[in-house]
């Protein structure tokens, strides 16, 4: 399948479906959030408007790139945030390029939010998809971070189908200017473990779709299992779309 690469001053039109992938940290984070119980993550545009949203919303947490600051309850660090407590909690996300990117294709119809971390649930969830190719957006550095491509080409093979080793792409992670600057404490609010948490080859087993919802962009988990039995209880299929989208609107599920 021919799918599209593309960084964010790249995009144009509405794509039909979107990928929009942020490996160091934005949806590791995400992912890890979900695990540790948050309900729902609301995308935010500016800092200012998440701490409005969370102003507003008794309850609501708010989380930042960057340092911790007045107002933000947690920042965008997978090794600071996985042993917290956040069940049934609304997390209001402002990042630099992965709520941005998930902003920028907000009016397609699917559009998915991806890391290693549940890369496979990913491909999973769009292999059932019937639209054709997908756009992923490379959000870090203008659609150059090696990090974000890699996995966004790892999941684009991986929805062939058969068998692909996630090494090379991991590798080329690993390798990232990105991956080397949190490892050098170059970064502000990030934890000595955040490039190892960020290189868990599918840590979660959901997938993670982005919705409108009261005309927020609303992020949600979407348990994608391997295979489900079939009729006559054995072998197994792909979960159809109409069974996936019964989980979108009923908020899915989590893994830990």
């Amino acid at each position: 399948m021919d799918h599209h690469f593309v960084g964010i001053p790249e995009l144009s039109g509405v794509p039909r479906v979107a990928v929009v992938v942020d490996v160091m940290r934005a949806f590791t984070v995400a992912a890890w959030a979900f695990a540790c119980g948050v309900e729902r993550i609301v995308l935010a545009s500016t800092e200012s408007e998440a701490l409005a949203l969370k102003e507003r919303h008794s309850g609501w947490l708010a989380l930042k790139d960057g340092a911790p600051a007045a107002g933000f309850d947690v920042v965008n660090s997978p090794g600071l945030l996985r042993s917290r407590d956040f069940a049934g909690r609304t997390l209001v996300q402002k990042t630099t390029a992965g709520t941005v990117g998930a902003l920028a294709v907000a009016g397609a119809p699917l559009v998915l939010c991806a890391s290693f971390v549940v890369a496979g649930p990913t491909a999973r969830f769009l292999r059932g998809e019937e639209s054709g190719p997908v756009t992923f957006v490379v959000t870090g550095e203008g659609g150059r971070a090696d990090e974000d491509l890699a996995c966004a080409e790892y999941i684009g093979r991986c929805v062939g189908g058969g068998e692909v080793d996630p090494a090379p792409y991991l590798r080329r992670a690993r390798m990232s200017r990105a991956a080397a600057d949190l490892a050098g404490g170059l970064r502000s609010g990030c934890h000595p473990d955040d490039v190892g948490l960020c290189l868990e080859i599918d840590r979660f087993s959901f997938a993670m779709v982005a919705r409108q919802e009261d005309s927020l962009t609303v992020l949600r988990p979407v348990e994608v299992p391997p295979e489900v039995a079939g009729p006559d209880g054995g072998g197994g299929r792909l979960r159809t779309r109409q069974e996936r989208a019964q989980d979108v609107g009923s908020g899915g599920g989590r893994a830990s």
